[in-house]
């Protein structure tokens, strides 16, 4: 080769290569920072398990019930839900693994020595989805049909999700995915004690997570710490900085409520939280003396429906005297009407201060006989009622216990529609001994929402749709302090 035409072809591939190194300069730390992982913080995951299953569990032969664990909640007739969403997804390659907390503990066939044959607890469950494949995880505890062998399995992969066709991919903030089909995998018929096969169908799947923004660098803080004396003497100090009283009301009568007969809703307002198996009273003001309490708190929750349901109680107090704790409310209702009316009592000896906060977490709870005429008579006086969980602060350092967050995206996570109509007859009492547990049967078609996909695209799956969009800031801050849709209350009920 001419040693001009050499020189010529060496300036021109060294030109490529300067050329080159500036566009990785200027594009891979853009496709880095793209592709980083953002954290998923707050959502929730409602799973029905398996309609059928319930049924058994709580039908004649079984002769069970079933115990929700860690915050969980019950949403319309059939469907837990699961809480406090974490973990993380990458919107480049549409990766994805979340985990929930709360479970939910089934038990049937109890023996004469007061023992159950049928035992299993599903809890904790993560979904991981990382290209078209994806996997829901449990934490089991399950006591073997035949031999009564007890196992204990952490994040055992217990069913495939199916994406049909689903992108993952986007850079909004938040992933919601809608009835999802999910079949039963082989490790997750062994852990579910031989009642089903490998391949059986199980409820589907609905979740909505939070995708945070990227973190940034917190401003170092220049607020002195107090000293250990100041400390002390705030601790010292009767009065309330701050408090929260967390209460449920009861578990069967939320279910009621939401489900097929009463069709109703709850609404809160005046600052009360939705907490999903707990209503939070927040800004707790009052005075605290060695175990005794006098505390007033913030908002009020009515629950409506058919039948002439309504209830609303307000203006919650708690007072602890010698380890016993009551909850009263002002009451509206057709049957009562009253200021200050004592609901429950609960056991409230723990109520110790320590490093600045006293509390009581999950005591028992029964209800009074003016509780009672607040319900109508529904329940007789001594009825054991959602437990009380109560936290206030006496320092202003003291934080209290977190809520469950059900996260802030905006999405109708409902269960499989209800296959009977609603009965048109006057309302039973809502808490039969037996408390039913409304089945679909396996053949049952899934509601099939249509979601907005990332870019704009309509994205349908079989059986579920996937959502992963920016929302509009404004509109996401109003529908997070509203009580939720009837849909969110009743799973579509």
């Amino acid at each position: 080769m001419p040693a001009r035409l050499r020189a010529l072809v060496t300036a021109s591939f060294t030109a490529l290569a300067v050329l080159a190194a500036a566009l990785s300069a200027v594009l891979l730390p853009a496709t880095a920072a793209h592709a980083e992982s953002r954290t998923v913080q707050g959502g929730r995951l409602d799973w029905g398990i398996k309609s059928s299953f319930q049924s058994y569990v709580t039908g004649p032969i079984a002769k069970g019930s079933y115990f929700l664990t860690g915050g969980a909640a019950t949403v319309g007739g059939s469907t837990f839900r699961l809480h406090s969403a974490t973990g993380s997804y990458d919107g480049a390659t549409g990766a994805f693994r979340v985990s929930f907390s709360g479970g939910v503990r089934f038990v049937g066939h109890q023996a004469a020595s007061g023992g159950y044959q049928l035992d299993l607890t599903l809890s904790r469950p993560t979904v991981s989805i990382n290209g078209s494949v994806g996997t829901l995880y449990v934490d089991v505890v399950s006591k073997a049909k035949d031999t009564g062998s007890v196992t204990t399995a952490a994040q055992v992969p217990f069913a495939t999700l199916s994406l049909g066709g689903i992108d993952m991919r986007g850079g909004g903030d938040a992933v919601v995915l809608n009835n999802l089909p999910a079949t039963l995998t082989p490790q997750g018929a062994r852990s579910f004690a031989g009642y089903y096969t490998a391949g059986t169908p199980l409820d589907p799947v609905s979740l909505a997570a939070d995708v945070r923004p990227a973190a940034k660098a917190a401003a170092p803080s220049l607020t002195p710490t107090p000293s250990k004396s100041a400390q002390k003497k705030a601790a010292s100090h009767r009065a309330l900085v701050n408090g929260a009283v967390d209460w449920g009301v009861r578990r069967t009568f939320r279910e009621y409520v939401t489900g097929d007969i009463a069709r109703g809703k709850w609404t809160l307002t005046d600052g009360a939280q939705d907490g999903g198996a707990l209503f939070r009273f927040p800004s707790g003001r009052g005075t605290y003396d060695k175990g005794a309490l006098d505390a007033t708190f913030k908002g009020a929750v009515r629950f409506t429906g058919a039948h002439g349901l309504d209830l609303e109680l307000s203006a919650v107090r708690v007072t602890v005297a010698k380890g016993t704790g009551t909850l009263y409310a002002d009451v509206a209702s057709d049957r009562l009407t009253g200021r200050k009316v004592p609901l429950v009592t609960f056991a409230a000896k723990d109520l110790t201060a320590r490093d600045g906060l006293a509390k009581v977490t999950e005591a028992p709870a029964e209800l009074t006989a003016r509780g009672a005429k607040a319900f109508g008579g529904k329940y007789p006086a001594g009825t054991a009622m959602d437990p009380v969980s109560l936290a206030v602060a006496l320092t202003e350092g003291a934080e209290l216990p977190a809520l469950p967050d059900l996260g802030s995206a905006v999405t109708d996570t409902a269960a499989p529609a209800p296959t009977a109509p609603a009965p048109t007859t006057a309302a039973p009492d809502p808490d039969p001994s037996v408390e039913p547990v409304a089945a679909t049967g396996d053949d049952g078609t899934p509601v099939l929402p249509v979601a907005l996909g990332a870019g704009g695209a309509l994205v349908l799956a079989l059986g579920g749709a996937a959502l992963l969009r920016r929302r509009n800031r404004t509109a996401a801050a109003a529908s997070a302090t509203g009580s939720g849709t009837d849909e969110e209350r009743s799973g579509g009920s």
